[in-house]
C-alpha cells in the first residue's frame, strides 16, 4: 500500500454534475483524494488550495472553456508542471485534439470514456507524481545530510584548529615553564656551589655576617620566584576546575592597596619607576584582600616590567556601587593585536618574549575580578604606555 505521505490529488473539472459524479466513481482508489469542480472559475480556487498530480478538464464548458483554463495554468509557475488530459463530446473533425495538445496537454480522451483506459492512464500519472514526491523527498533527505556533514566537518576543522592551538599552547608553555624554573634554580645551585667550594677551602670569613645576610636574601628571592610561579599554575588549575577560592570581608580599599605600593616601593626605585598613590578618599567594601592583592601586585609588576624606567600611577577612586582602581604606565605599550589576546592564559605582549613570566598573570587577574562580579580593562598604544583598569562591585 503507498505511504500516506504519497496521497495525491486528483482534479476534475465539468459543467455538468453528472459527469462529475461519474468520473469520480471511475477514479476512486486507496490514497487518491478526487476534487470536483464544475466551471473554470472553481478550479482556479482549488488550484490555490491544492497540489495536484493531474488535471482532467472537459473542453466545452461555458464561460471560461477547457482551453482557456489550461493556458492560466500553463502560466503560473505554481501550476505550469501539472499534467492536463482534456477530455470532449465532440467529434473529432474539431479537431479538439491538436489544439489541446497546443495549450500543453498530455493526452485527449473522447467521450465516452473508456473506463480501463481512463483508469490506467490515471495510474500511470499518479504513479509518476509519487515517484517525483520520493525522490524529490530523497534529494532533500540528501541535501539535508550533506548540510549536516558541512556541520560537521566545519566542527571537526574548528576542533582540529583548537586542539593545534592547545598543542602549541602547551609546548609553548612547558618551553616558558622549563625556562623559568631553571633562572632562580641555577642561581641557588651556583649559590650552593659556591659555598660549599668556599667550605672545601675553609674559607669561613666568606660567611660574615653581611655576606651570609646578602646570600639569604638572594635565596629568598629565588626561593619566592618559584613559589610565585608555582603558585601561578596552581591557580590556572583552580580556575580551569572551578575551585578558584574567594573568602570575603569587610576591606578598606585604600589601607589595602597602600600596603601593596609600600611593599613595591623598593622594587620600583630600583627598577627606576617613581610610584605616584592617589586615594582621595575612604573606601570600604565586601572583598578576598589576598585575591585582590594578588590583583594589583600583578599588575604592578607590569607595570615595572614594561614600565621603562617612566613613572607608574595609581589611582583608587569610588563610583556608585562600585570601586575602581587604575594603574597607568608610561612604558613600550601594547599593540592593537597583543591587547586582542591579553587576558589569555599564557599569552604575553609581543616584544615581551625576553622577559619573565609565564603570561598567567593577566589571565588570572582578569578571573579573580569576575570571581567578584566586576570587570577589568585595559586601554593602550604602541609607545605610549598602558592604562589597566579594574572595577569590583562594593
Amino acid at each position: 500500500m503507498p505511504d500516506q505521505t504519497d496521497e495525491a490529488n486528483l482534479l476534475i473539472v465539468d459543467d455538468l454534475p453528472e459527469n462529475l459524479l461519474a468520473l469520480e466513481a471511475l477514479l476512486q482508489a486507496p490514497n487518491i483524494r478526487v476534487h470536483r469542480a464544475e466551471s473554470a472559475e472553481q478550479a482556479l480556487e482549488l488550484l490555490l488550495c491544492h497540489e495536484f498530480a493531474l488535471a482532467i478538464l472537459d473542453v466545452q464548458m461555458p464561460g471560461m472553456d477547457g482551453f482557456q483554463l489550461a493556458e492560466l495554468m500553463r502560466g503560473s509557475e505554481r501550476t505550469k508542471q501539472i499534467p492536463i488530459v482534456f477530455v470532449s463530446a465532440a467529434g473529432r473533425e474539431l479537431n479538439y485534439a491538436f489544439k489541446g495538445y497546443e495549450t500543453g496537454a498530455v493526452d485527449f480522451m473522447q467521450k465516452p470514456l473508456d473506463i480501463h483506459a481512463v483508469r490506467s492512464k490515471v495510474s500511470v500519472f499518479v504513479d509518476l507524481y509519487r515517484n517525483s514526491k520520493r525522490m524529490a523527498r530523497q534529494v532533500e533527505a540528501l541535501e539535508r545530510s550533506r548540510r549536516e556533514q558541512e556541520v560537521l566537518l566545519d566542527e571537526l576543522r574548528s576542533t582540529k584548529a583548537e586542539l593545534e592551538e592547545a598543542v602549541r599552547m602547551r609546548d609553548d608553555f612547558m618551553s616558558v615553564v622549563s625556562h623559568e624554573l631553571k633562572t632562580p634554580l641555577n642561581t641557588l645551585i651556583l649559590e650552593v656551589q659556591l659555598r660549599k667550594l668556599q667550605l672545601s677551602r675553609n674559607n669561613f670569613a666568606a660567611f660574615e655576617h653581611d655576606r651570609l645576610h646578602a646570600m639569604v636574601n638572594r635565596d629568598e628571592r629565588q626561593i619566592q620566584s618559584l613559589i610565585r610561579l608555582i603558585d601561578d599554575m596552581l591557580d590556572v588549575s583552580r580556575i580551569r576546575t572551578g575551585k578558584l577560592s574567594i573568602r570575603t570581608s569587610r576591606v578598606d580599599l585604600g589601607q589595602l592597596v597602600g600596603g601593596v605600593v609600600d611593599d613595591f616601593a623598593a622594587q620600583m626605585e630600583a627598577a627606576g619607576c617613581a610610584l605616584e598613590y592617589l586615594c582621595a578618599e575612604t573606601i570600604v567594601g565586601v572583598w578576598d584582600a589576598f585575591r585582590v592583592e594578588q590583583v594589583l601586585v600583578n599588575l604592578l609588576t607590569n607595570a615595572m616590567r614594561y614600565g621603562a624606567g617612566k613613572p607608574v600611577q595609581i589611582r583608587v577612586s569610588s563610583r556608585p556601587d562600585a570601586a575602581c582602581i587604575e594603574v597607568r604606565d608610561h612604558g613600550i605599550g601594547i599593540s592593537q593585536k597583543s591587547l586582542e589576546r591579553i587576558f589569555h592564559q599564557f599569552e604575553r605582549a609581543e616584544g615581551s618574549e625576553s622577559s619573565a613570566g609565564l603570561g598567567l598573570g593577566l589571565f588570572i587577574a582578569e578571573q579573580i575580578v569576575k570571581a567578584h562580579g566586576g570587570c577589568i580593562q585595559v586601554e593602550s598604544r604602541e609607545g605610549e604606555g598602558a592604562l589597566f583598569r579594574v572595577t569590583l562591585p562594593l
